[in-house]
């Protein structure tokens, strides 16, 4: 773990624009300022994924002011948990570091109808994750 008493996770896919902005946005949400987040890509897009910030806002969750950001070593060395979500080899890989591989359908090019399954499915996977970090999820 890392040295702060808050742990460090950091979701990785190959363009930051879906599935990793998902699951930080959630992580974020019902973290409440009791995990450090982090998200990055392997080769990320130029925006977020439109229908995606359209899911999460049916949530309450505003991502508009998110960008996707590029996949660094110095992410992972200051993450505790590394969940990559269909980023491959490109992913770095430091001893040491808890690392979770989430298999989930790629939101690129679908409309919100597709996009809400994967959402609730990442919004599960964050309930369970905080229970594993021994945190109460926020209302």
């Amino acid at each position: 773990m890392s040295t702060s008493a808050v742990p460090s996770v950091l979701f990785v896919c190959v363009h930051n624009a879906g599935r990793s902005q998902m699951a930080a946005a959630f992580l974020t949400h019902l973290g409440a300022g009791r995990v450090q987040v982090r998200s990055a890509g392997s080769a990320p897009a130029d925006t977020v994924n439109p229908a995606v910030m359209e899911a999460l806002a049916e949530v309450g969750i505003d991502i508009s002011a998110e960008t996707p950001k590029v996949l660094t070593v110095e992410a992972v060395q200051a993450s505790d948990v590394v969940i990559t979500m269909g980023c491959g080899d490109a992913c770095p890989y430091l001893p040491g570091k808890r690392y979770l591989d989430w298999r989930l359908e790629d939101p690129a090019g679908q409309g919100v109808a597709a996009v809400r399954p994967i959402r609730d499915d990442i919004e599960q996977r964050i309930r369970g994750l905080l229970a594993e970090l021994d945190i109460e999820p926020a209302a």
